[in-house]
């Protein structure tokens, strides 16, 4: 007993307090001072010895004094209880009992306590040094999640050898796809000044066992590989080294030309081949440990070994070929596809690309080349088959491209978890060689490869908490540790993440992890339906609606919707023959069409609308009804976070409240978007009335106006009846109407248009009496009234009775005209 009551003293040194939070410690949230005081109770050492000099163990001890600001390190072991760390071999050289006991792998850990002559000892041995700074990472986690550590014994190593993140920043310091601010390595065409956030940034990346770093956008600018730029990468190096994770770039293949001066960057041309082996051999002279390169090459516009009628495999081993005296790695994405598809074509697939072009090159790449493969065969959308070609390359070495920015699935302002979605393509089985789940392919473990791994497009950038939403990080934390072990669950990862960063208050865990673990099939559910891929705005942003966007281009993300019905034909059949690209015991899931799964049957399948699906609805009707749904599953979502009141730190509570009060609004314009441009296309009802009617709504046109006027909203599904008003006006409009129902408590919402390009100020009355006031001063990705910017704000329990007047008073700024499109009174629901 008494131990457990010291346990509990020493576990709530990292368990929340109620204090002021910015979102940059992540998950590492120690506070000194409270845990050095509970450290000395007595269950823990107060000493620590370290086996070793180099920077990455430095780390790691300084990790240990972080948390425990008294910790005392020595030189010598001492006849007192002490923690101990070091490489295994050098661990066991104090402690000969152990040797032979355990064979630890480069970057694996293994904590162990034992007994000697009256005292505890803790050790910390690692296969390596970045091993022992995953270890103390790991020991001062269990600490956090109130898991014993007082007796240990246990080994852990990484799932494959390669770990890495990806940032898609700009020279000029924009980052594409990222959400959360400039970036964090460059501006102004030149690595940052002040590169504080850098290590802060290797921190938490060495926190989850990320091993390496491309810090630069795969639409790469040769400028990376030139002469002067090559001193500020070595600054970038230095502070990524000791924690253990490695510099990466990615790389343009026309750089011979474009920074070479040579007259082609043909892969087969000997002098090509000289400038990269010239052009690495004099970076590795700077940056020894530099890890590779990635590439992107004959995708979207970008150079590539076809203009000179090569393969993949001889653009990739020319490279490969400078980097393997060195020991680099060259990550060749297989993002590879035709962005000029004929739509008329019923044959034409996107989907099919990777395969086609990959296939039949395996084998032919050199030793150190990794075929770097999205997990579907589109583009990272929010439901999508695992890609084929993860079954197709067994003398290929293979990772899978994951991507924590959340291009397709909410952009960081809807919450959208999606370790669950990555678990499903993880565990999906290829049935290639037995029993073949994806992540034992991409581990390296089912054809023996010895490279393989992992690598996601992060993108965190210089706004405090890194990702923007406040929540986020979950998605990183929970990118690092499938990467280390991808047999581990969802809810394992949801709740660890859960613990560490917001503590250990049973409430706050409980709600906050179901939030996570729900928030993805929520977010499908009001955006893209049974597998049709996220109906987003595909040539624009890729954030609010845009149902025909990816309909008669060539970009290939066509769901072939029109009057009769919806989907892609991908059987081998009658289609595309994408599906026969798998295994035959995966074709036999997905080409008959009552074996297919629904929530990827029109990924698979052109189905009319009336198609009764394996959940017992039409098509059509499950469109209507998990829009519906999803829509109150947001809610949902905000009303959960809001039970949390006064258990986590108000700053965060603040934000991220904020942002689940616009998601909950941006739902219903997903909704409404979806269910009006299917119930248009398809003439079939909802069964349950709801699509179309809206009894408790107000267009704004319909409005007395003064000063606003009536405008066409493009594309007319985004907003309520195709139609918003926009004010005329330099200095303000009004937009009123009687409110005719019975009296009561009432929710009031304003759906109105935030667009980039100015600042609004609205203010919401009834009967004169002002209700609200806000300004339309968000940042949302477009300068239009469209589903992009669709808004809304809500005044919750406002007393209303019949013949009161309803009136919204907008005031324009720069180019915005402070538009509206309509008013929502709803009965207040406790």
């Amino acid at each position: 007993m008494k131990r457990l009551a010291v346990w509990t003293i020493v576990v709530a040194v990292l368990s929340f307090s109620l204090h002021a939070e910015t979102g940059a410690e992540g998950w590492l949230r120690y506070s000194g001072q409270q845990i050095h005081a509970k450290w000395k109770a007595g269950l823990l050492p107060e000493r620590v010895v370290v086996v070793g000099s180099s920077d990455v163990l430095r780390n790691a001890v300084h990790e240990l004094t972080t948390a425990a600001p008294a910790l005392q390190v020595s030189a010598r072991l001492p006849d007192s209880p002490a923690l101990v760390l070091g490489r295994a071999e050098e661990v066991e050289r104090l402690f000969p009992e152990l040797q032979g006991v355990r064979s630890i792998p480069d970057d694996g850990f293994w904590l162990k306590t034992v007994q000697r002559r009256g005292s505890r000892y803790w050790l910390i041995s690692g296969g390596n040094d970045r091993g022992v700074l995953y270890g103390v990472f790991s020991f001062l986690a269990r600490i956090a999640e109130e898991k014993d550590v007082f007796e240990l014994d246990d080994w852990e190593a990484p799932s494959a050898p390669i770990r890495w993140a990806s940032q898609w920043d700009n020279l000029n310091g924009t980052i594409e796809r990222g959400f959360a601010g400039q970036s964090i390595f460059f501006a102004s065409g030149n690595v940052r000044s002040d590169l504080t956030r850098v290590g802060e940034y290797a921190r938490l990346l060495a926190s989850i066992g990320i091993n390496g770093c491309a810090i630069n956008n795969v639409n790469a600018d040769p400028r990376v590989l030139g002469a002067e730029f090559l001193p500020q990468l070595v600054r970038v190096a230095e502070l990524l080294r000791p924690w253990g994770v490695k510099l990466a770039l990615s790389v343009d293949l026309s750089s011979p030309v474009a920074v070479g001066g040579l007259k082609t960057f043909d892969p087969l041309d000997p002098e090509v081949a000289e400038w990269w082996k010239r052009t690495v051999d004099q970076i590795y002279a700077r940056i020894p440990d530099l890890a590779g390169f990635v590439v992107k090459a004959d995708s979207e516009g970008r150079s590539g070994p076809s203009e000179y009628h090569r393969t993949a495999a001889d653009a990739a081993n020319v490279i490969a070929r400078a980097l393997q005296p060195h020991g680099g790695v060259l990550m060749y994405r297989a993002f590879v596809y035709n962005h000029h598809l004929d739509w008329r074509d019923p044959k034409a697939d996107r989907a099919k690309a990777a395969y086609d072009y990959f296939h039949p090159l395996d084998g032919q790449f050199e030793a150190n080349v990794v075929l770097q493969i999205k997990y579907g065969p589109i583009d990272f959308q929010a439901r999508e088959p695992a890609s084929p070609l993860f079954g197709a390359m067994q003398h290929t070495n293979e990772a899978i491209e994951l991507q924590v920015t959340q291009e397709y699935t909410g952009q960081q302002r809807h919450l959208c978890f999606l370790i669950p979605m990555w678990k499903k393509m993880l565990d999906f089985d290829m049935h290639v060689k037995g029993v073949t789940p994806v992540e034992e392919i991409v581990s390296g473990r089912v054809w023996h490869r010895p490279l393989s791994g992992f690598n996601a497009v992060v993108n965190v950038g210089l706004d405090e908490n890194w990702l923007g939403h406040p929540l986020a990080l979950a998605n990183l934390y929970g990118y690092g540790r499938l990467a280390w072990n991808p047999k581990l669950t969802s809810q394992q990862i949801a709740a660890e993440w859960t613990q560490l960063s917001f503590g250990n208050h049973p409430h706050v865990v409980a709600t906050l992890s179901t939030m996570l673990l729900s928030s993805w099939s929520i977010y499908v559910n009001y955006t893209g339906p049974l597998g049709a891929q996220t109906l987003t705005d595909i040539t624009g942003p890729h954030y609010g609606p845009g149902i025909e966007s990816s309909e008669r281009n060539g970009w290939g993300q066509w769901h072939r919707a029109d009057e009769h019905g919806i989907g892609m034909d991908r059987t081998v059949a009658t289609g595309t023959g994408y599906i026969g690209q798998y295994s035959p015991a995966v074709a036999q899931l997905y080409e008959p069409l009552t074996n297919c799964p629904d929530d990827l049957v029109l990924f698979m399948h052109h189905v009319p609308y009336t198609y009764m699906l394996h959940q017992n609805k039409t098509v059509i009707q499950s469109i209507y009804d998990s829009h519906y749904e999803g829509a109150a599953q947001a809610a949902w979502l905000l009303a959960q976070w809001k039970t949390l009141n006064g258990l986590v730190d108000r700053e965060r509570y603040t934000e991220t409240l904020k942002r689940l009060e616009y998601q909950a609004g941006h739902a219903i314009v997903w909704r409404d978007a979806i269910v009006n441009w299917f119930h248009r296309e398809s003439g079939i009802e909802d069964a349950l009335g709801r699509v179309g009617h809206n009894p408790n709504r107000v267009e704004a046109e319909d409005m007395q106006l003064s000063g606003y006027v009536p405008v066409e909203v493009t594309p007319w599904e985004t907003a309520s009846g195709g139609k918003a008003v926009a004010c005329t006006g330099k200095s303000s409009c009004t937009a009123s109407f009687r409110f005719k129902s019975e009296a009561g408590l009432y929710d009031v919402a304003v759906a109105y248009f935030d667009l980039n390009h100015g600042a609004s100020h609205y203010r919401l009355f009834v009967s004169d009496r002002e209700l609200g006031s806000w300004v339309a001063d968000d940042h949302l990705p477009s300068d239009k009234m469209n589903g992009h910017t669709s808004t809304r704000y809500t005044v919750a329990g406002v007393e209303l009775k019949p013949g009161d007047v309803v009136k919204i008073e907008g005031r324009p700024d720069g180019a915005e005209p402070a538009p509206l499109d309509y008013v929502e009174v709803i009965p207040h629901q406790n």
